[in-house]
């Protein structure tokens, strides 16, 4: 069968690679004594909480399971809206919020509506590479712009003037970062989207890890600085990180109000609507019992980082910059191992601790290092730090 050229423009996802490897061996004898601790995903070891799973339940006995609008029940516009308002003191119209069927049909939909064949469009190195792959599947072209530790692996506005090209349509940010749990500064982002402007193009931002920022200077959205309160500015968010709902498959744009039709024309096309189930349940994530405890959580995950990331550079494995988000950390193997790769697998047999190799996140440096998840419990990640130790001594 004839495969369509589409995909020679996307590339393996080897963190899922690398997770049926880990997996694998997690199943084997060799793991019987010493159990697999896995550092590799980025998942939150916390589900949805009490109020949130009742509110499913509802909605099953009462049979709220039909479709619902594209663009996602208003009431939930309505909840998101208010959440922007209260935490962020931004006033987002909930018409200018679609509902999707998880944070990647948010960035699907917004590279299908945006990006044109052959527009290239601007992302930093490292990223996380499914971005890049929107961007490829909607026949553009991902440009990885390289970002230093000194720039917080993320662009800035004179990188993006001097990457700018005549094919150029638009930037790609995520903040905070996979891998890198690092954020934009908010000056910064201010520049960007200015620079962006001038150039007539769009500044679309990955935001699923906003609701864990660990520091106030970082913990604000992109929306603040467009026109407006972001009316030229695409946020993407979701339910997954923060809301701890990864399973449920829900997520959100924010876009101008004119990107509201297209978006909802091509949503209508490819998925119909979210789960209606899932849209239901969110609407309890706002309870103020709901959002007291995602944020007891976000205090648990700032305490591990606070674990991980001085053991990791006591290992000899130095973390540049100190994640201010999500719950990654992106430490530098190479003291250790030329190739991330062989040290993530050697890593896997020895320590029986899976950790993800750089080569997914970009070409810049990438070899050198890996990405630690603290999305996982203390016990484990003492547990895995006393392993990492035993076999790096």
């Amino acid at each position: 069968m004839k495969l369509a050229r589409r995909l020679d423009h996307i590339e393996p996802f080897y963190v899922m690679e690398f997770a049926k490897a880990a997996a694998e061996l997690a199943r084997s004898a060799e793991c019987a004594a010493e159990p697999m601790i896995f550092l590799n995903i980025g998942e939150p070891d916390f589900t949805a909480p009490p109020l949130v799973q009742q509110a499913a339940e509802r909605a099953l006995h009462a049979g709220r399971t039909q479709y619902t609008d594209a663009t996602g029940l208003p009431a939930l516009r309505e909840r998101i809206s208010g959440w922007y308002a209260g935490r962020f003191g931004l006033r987002i119209a909930p018409r200018r919020i679609v509902v999707t069927a998880g944070a990647s049909a948010a960035l699907q939909l917004a590279c299908l509506a945006l990006v044109d064949r052959d527009d290239e469009v601007l992302l930093p190195d490292p990223s996380y590479p499914c971005n890049r792959h929107f961007v490829a599947a909607a026949e553009g072209r991902p440009v990885l712009v390289p970002a230093s530790a000194d720039e917080r692996y993320q662009l800035s506005a004179a990188s993006v003037r001097a990457a700018w090209g005549e094919r150029t349509r638009g930037v790609l940010l995520a903040s905070p970062s996979n891998p890198t749990g690092t954020s934009i500064d908010p000056d910064e982002m201010g520049r960007i989207v200015a620079t962006v402007r001038e150039h007539g193009g769009f500044t679309m931002v990955d935001e699923i890890y906003l609701g864990l920022s660990f520091d106030d200077r970082f913990g604000h959205s992109a929306l603040a600085h467009g026109q407006g309160h972001g009316d030229d500015v695409i946020s993407i968010n979701s339910f997954s990180k923060y809301f701890s709902m990864t399973g449920w498959r829900l997520g959100w744009l924010v876009v101008p109000e004119e990107l509201v039709a297209p978006i909802e024309k091509l949503a209508q096309n490819l998925y119909i609507c979210p789960s209606t189930v899932a849209q239901h349940a969110a609407l309890a994530c706002f309870e103020p019992e709901s959002i007291q405890e995602y944020e007891r959580r976000r205090c648990e995950f700032r305490a591990r980082r606070d674990f991980l990331v001085p053991a990791l550079n006591r290992l000899g494995l130095p973390v540049p910059v100190l994640p201010d988000g999500a719950f990654y950390a992106w430490a530098d193997c190479s003291a250790h191992h030329a190739s991330s790769w062989d040290f993530s697998f050697d890593m896997l047999r020895r320590a029986h601790v899976a950790i993800t190799p750089g080569r997914d996140f970009g070409r810049h440096a990438s070899e050198r290092f890996v990405r630690l998840s603290y999305a996982s419990s203390m016990a484990h990640l003492q547990e895995a730090v006393a392993r990492l130790e035993r076999v790096l001594s």
